[in-house]
């Protein structure tokens, strides 16, 4: 359990674990032993340490900087693409508000946007301005902040295809602005130092016609609601792809479709997804998803490796 102790006017007594320190009074809402299974898809996990939602981007980098080195931190989106585990993130969650919500198109191909804005919000802005090239963002469900540090993707898309640059508040609560070749892109992957939180981002599209990007985003999100478990308490794709194969092939090709473990299924729908009937732990949900990864390996030889991240200490 941590605690939170104001020890004198815009001070505070921290302790988390078995550490404790003092802090200034942070510009944002701080909150000890802060449940996030409300604040992910799947809504299962533990409590936040502390879970810190800073008022601006220099609160954020004041507020890091006045955290001991060994406190851990993570930024949290809208939490589609993260486990965390039953017994809770022991250090710092930051999430951005709706003071980091935003999207403003700066010429006629390009968009700075908040570390906090949604796909849909990015893609219905540059929709707006005649930007094309950003529709893919409308299928993902997350927030610009984890665009970037996972380089998301879809429909033959991905971040590394748009990304002028990202601005940064690393662990230390330095502020900086990294290029696309600062980040060090690969699939899925981005080499964004542990710790450090995307306050915003520059995107850079093509002129196009509203109506045609409206058009593409609605295709997009018909086939989205065709094939996945929209309506699900799930984590988005589960596996990446390995090369030359779809990971829903081989995990339908292993027999998993259906597969329960506890209150944890593989979708019927989209054998890449895992569901929360209703009763699942995070340790469920892991649990299929490593027997899976097993069950695949034995059918195909192909070891699977996971997209959603798995963060935080078991119960």
């Amino acid at each position: 359990m941590s605690t939170l102790t104001e020890t004198s006017p815009g001070a505070f007594e921290v302790q988390l674990g078995t550490g404790s320190f003092t802090i200034p009074e942070p510009d944002g809402k701080l909150t000890a032993n802060a449940p996030l299974a409300p604040l992910v898809w799947f809504k299962s996990g533990g409590v936040a340490g502390l879970l810190f939602e800073p008022a601006s981007a220099e609160a954020l980098a004041s507020f890091l900087r006045s955290l001991p080195d060994w406190v851990p931190v993570m930024a949290l989106g809208l939490g589609s693409n993260l486990i965390v585990r039953d017994g809770g993130f022991p250090g710092v969650v930051v999430r951005l508000g709706k003071a980091f919500a935003t999207v403003a198109a700066i010429d006629a191909t390009t968009l700075r946007c908040g570390g906090g804005a949604s796909g849909i919000l990015v893609s219905s802005t540059a929709r707006d301005a005649g930007i094309a090239g950003l529709e893919f963002l409308r299928s993902i469900p997350g927030t610009v902040g984890g665009f970037v540090r996972m380089n998301g993707g879809a429909y033959g898309s991905e971040v590394k295809d748009i990304l002028v640059e990202a601005e940064v508040v690393l662990r230390s609560g330095e502020r900086c602005t990294l290029s696309l070749a600062d980040l060090g892109y690969s699939y899925r992957h981005s080499e964004l130092p542990a710790g450090a939180v995307v306050t915003g981002a520059t995107f850079r599209g093509r002129p196009g016609d509203p109506q045609a990007i409206q058009a593409e985003m609605d295709r997009i999100s018909a086939s989205r609601e065709a094939s996945q478990p929209l309506r699900s308490r799930t984590g988005g794709s589960t596996f990446k792809n390995p090369e030359g194969h779809k990971a829903w092939q081989l995990v339908d090709a292993a027999g998993c479709r259906g597969l329960t473990v506890g209150g944890a299924q593989v979708s019927e729908k989209h054998t890449n997804f895992l569901i929360n009937t209703g009763t699942a732990t995070s340790a469920d949900i892991e649990a299929l998803g490593e027997e899976v990864r097993r069950r695949v390996k034995a059918n195909s030889g192909i070891d699977l490796q996971w997209e959603i991240q798995r963060v935080g200490k078991e119960k």
